[in-house]
């Protein structure tokens, strides 16, 4: 039914495929290497995994518009309760996660957890879906943002062309990556260079706003549960705009087999990185509000700019610099990140062969990186990206509620199974029903959209058994699928 395992052997001279199934000897196996085998290095730090997570999950959301859970709130003080029990919920799926890393020792995150849970149908369709669509439209998406606040200094006095903004993206998404086929470890101190950048960059209003109170600035947080009531139609599009502020937390579950002894360092990095960001969220937040009313936030394009013209007058020319870094740490450490999910679905049969191949001197997966190249610029140059998001949203969501579920699932399934990081089930418990009962809310509340999304995941049903069940297939289909 499936491609038959892999043999190691090398293709022109410039790549070395890893074993199928997922048992690439000195991946988290367990067993020594064989001789002359290319492998992934362990080359993943606490440092660097730290980096991983913050550097992802901080993007150009905060700096720019956390305006969709104030508008869908209601009140200064809902919303600044909407982004802290959003900051809990993401660390009870990171802590869920955490156990999955640590006794699932393979990378590909999602992929990876759903197939040893629930087998390969679902765990085909998430990443048919995360290939063809999520991945490319979102780097694509974060990509925009990064082209309009590099040009943002230039264009002070007018509006930046909508040309000039598709370039410079096209050549930020070139230089990811460039970086991430080249070297594991550039990408790695580049995006901890950046991860400080953005923490720097949150420090930059985080003090401001300190002051601020320091001062008495404090009327906006009078009365603050006073305004609209928040709808039972608003809470889920709420929380969908804070639970994607915060996600990121799931990404160094993708690269497992390259991270430093992960029964530790797994956990250790998910914990500190989201008590960072959620401290920094919360505070960030609360600074915006000691100078800008909920008035002016929903209007402001820019939320940290407003605020930083508001507060440092020409120093706030550094802040769409800083976002723009932002946003570039986000695009590397995503893309570093979903091409290991390929590079395992490859290995398992589920993609084309030579997404399975390493390079022979770099140590990279080259080719599941590079094919995310093509896919996002046809994204970026054509079709609604955020109408995109918002029809798969709810597909991310899905899959990370079945993941956890899957957790539930395999302590009755695989009792004995090695657990080095085990969370209470409680936690498992309350963040799957939180994810499902979320997607359940936004079919109610934006059906078209969700239906739409909904559409576009069932066609990875009929693709699974195009591609993958079908046995007789033509002599030139199996070659152009590179079996």
């Amino acid at each position: 039914m499936f491609r038959k395992a892999a043999v190691p052997t090398v293709s022109n001279g410039s790549y070395l495929q890893g074993q199928a199934n997922g048992k690439l000897s000195s991946m988290g196996s367990g067993q020594p290497a064989r001789e002359g085998k290319v492998v992934l290095k362990k080359k993943v730090t606490l440092l660097r995994g730290i980096s991983i997570i913050i550097g992802t999950i901080i993007g150009a959301g905060i700096f720019i518009s956390p305006k969709g859970i104030l508008k869908n709130t209601g009140s200064v003080g809902m919303s600044l309760t909407v982004w802290t029990v959003c900051g809990i919920l993401s660390l009870f799926g990171a802590l869920c996660y955490a156990e999955l890393g640590t006794c699932i020792k393979k990378s590909g995150g999602h992929y990876t957890y759903i197939l040893e849970a629930f087998g390969p149908l679902p765990a085909f369709v998430r990443v048919w879906v995360e290939l063809l669509i999520i991945r490319p439209a979102a780097t694509a998406v974060i990509s925009l943002a990064f082209g309009r606040y590099i040009l943002e200094p230039f264009f002070m006095q007018c509006e930046i062309p909508e040309l000039a903004i598709k370039l410079i993206t096209a050549v930020g998404i070139t230089l990811v990556m460039v970086l991430n086929s080249t070297s594991v470890s550039w990408s790695a101190r580049i995006q901890m260079f950046l991860t400080f950048c953005k923490l720097v960059a949150i420090l930059i209003i985080i003090v401001p706003g300190v002051i601020q109170l320091i001062k008495g600035e404090t009327e906006h947080f009078k009365n603050a549960f006073a305004g609209n009531d928040a709808s039972i139609m608003g809470l889920p599009l709420a929380f969908y705009s804070g639970m994607y502020a915060y996600s990121g937390w799931f990404y160094l579950n993708f690269v497992t087999e390259e991270v430093e002894n992960p029964e530790k360092n797994i956990p250790l990095a998910i914990c500190i990185s989201m008590i960072i960001v959620t401290v920094g969220y919360v505070l960030t937040n609360v600074a915006y509000f000691t100078t800008i009313s909920p008035g002016e936030l929903l209007l402001s394009k820019a939320v940290a700019v407003t605020f930083a013209e508001r507060l440092m007058g020409n120093f706030s020319l550094a802040v769409p610099v800083f976002v723009a870094l932002s946003c570039f740490g986000s695009m590397n450490g995503g893309v570093f990140a979903v091409s290991r999910m390929f590079f395992v679905a490859s290995r398992e049969g589920h993609l084309p062969e030579i997404l399975s191949m390493i390079h022979v001197r770099k140590h990279t997966p080259l080719p599941a990186v590079i094919v995310l190249h093509p896919l996002t610029m046809i994204m970026l140059f054509n079709g609604d990206l955020y109408s995109l998001l918002n029809f798969l949203s709810f597909a991310r969501w899905l899959f990370i509620g079945l993941v956890v579920a899957g957790l539930i699932y395999l302590r009755y399934k695989r009792p004995d199974m090695p657990r080095p990081f085990k969370v209470p089930l409680f936690i498992p418990a309350l963040f799957s029903f939180t994810c499902l009962f979320m997607v359940a809310l936004s079919l109610y509340s934006d059906p078209v959209n969700t239906g739409i999304g909904f559409a576009i995941t069932l066609t990875g049903i009929p693709a699974y058994y195009l591609f993958i069940v079908w046995d007789n297939k033509p002599k030139w289909f199996r070659k152009l699928l590179g079996k």
